[in-house]
């Protein structure tokens, strides 16, 4: 686990707190659930009571479930298979770690020719999505899950309420035809129900099929970016912590080519990201970012999707996160 610091920390203080919950798969999701507590030691309200949460692909579902009132015990339940109370028909997350075979056909023909016509109105991360193939796996449980969560929360169906956004959580997806990155729940943004947000952010390519919202179709938001930290500059917040399941500040040293290629991949992925956190320091902000560390990468393995990891990636991220955010790392 490391934990990176820009600015003076304000542990306990009543600032304006926003929280950015990256993509990460389901191995990311269970790192980020048992970085909870330690987390929420840190602040005097609760977690899902801050003023801005989010949530990025994996991290769309945590921030539903803090917006929901689930609880960061019930949230560790889940991670562990555990019944919770209140929500019989919450369902358990069944995907192997390999992706459904494909559709024999491009992903996104019009993303294409959007990036060929217009290559500086998208991001180049975003035009590679277009040519990949038309997932075929489909977020039925995750559906279920929202709407079970949304339900409980609100006493509604989500599509009965649709003012969710009224507690300033934002979910990320891009838009898989124009290539522009959307943020449900923020104004201007097009409306949604909360679980088809969610499943919008969720939505992989090449392994999910793209989620459709009113017309226009939307996938996974880490493909513009892990965490979209950056947008944190548009909330009205002093602090900001960051759980970034894809980067990671502390080192190790892998020997298969596989660990190898993963670590290369991060790298790029906490360059952005401390990018993105000095601009937000040059703004006045504090910035804490939490990424995982050597103990926590060893058990979340290469392959985020792997379920067979994630109850060992929730217990390793539960022994470290309190000793990471303990002594945090300042970076000018």
């Amino acid at each position: 686990m490391g934990a990176v610091v820009l600015g003076a920390t304000r542990a306990g203080s009543r600032s304006r707190v926003g929280l950015v919950l990256g993509g990460g798969g389901l191995t990311g999701a269970a790192w980020m659930t048992g970085a909870l507590p330690a987390l929420q030691d840190r602040l005097p309200d609760a977690l899902g009571d801050v003023e801005v949460i989010i949530g990025t692909s994996a991290g769309s579902v945590l921030a539903a479930s803090l917006r929901c009132r689930c609880s960061i015990e019930e949230m560790i339940g889940y991670q562990r298979g555990e019944t919770i109370r209140g929500l019989p028909a919450l369902p358990q997350v069944k995907d192997g770690p390999l992706p459904p075979v494909p559709q024999p056909r491009m992903g996104s023909p019009v993303l294409w020719c959007t990036a060929l016509l217009t290559p500086h109105r998208v991001h180049p991360r975003v035009s590679v999505t277009a040519w990949l193939p038309h997932g075929r796996g489909r977020h039925t449980a995750l559906r279920a899950m929202v709407g079970d969560l949304h339900a409980r929360h609100h006493g509604a169906p989500a599509g009965a309420a649709p003012h969710w956004v009224e507690g300033h959580t934002w979910i990320v997806a891009v838009d898989y035809d124009s290539g522009r990155r959307v943020v449900f729940g923020r104004r201007g943004a097009p409306a949604a129900p909360l679980p088809d947000a969610v499943v919008a952010s969720c939505s992989i390519p090449g392994w999910y099929r793209p989620a459709k919202i009113n017309g226009r179709r939307y996938v996974d938001g880490g493909v513009r970016s892990p965490t979209s930290l950056s947008l944190m500059a548009d909330a009205d917040v002093d602090e900001v912590y960051v759980l970034a399941p894809m980067a990671s500040t502390g080192t190790d040293s892998p020997r298969s080519p596989h660990e190898r290629l993963d670590r290369t991949v991060r790298g790029l992925a906490t360059r952005a990201l401390l990018r993105d956190a000095r601009r937000l320091h040059a703004r006045g902000l504090t910035v804490t970012l939490l990424t995982p560390g050597p103990e926590d990468l060893a058990t979340m393995g290469v392959n985020p999707m792997d379920a067979r990891r994630r109850e060992a990636a929730l217990a390793a991220s539960l022994r470290t996160s309190p000793a990471a955010l303990a002594r945090p790392h300042a970076l000018a």
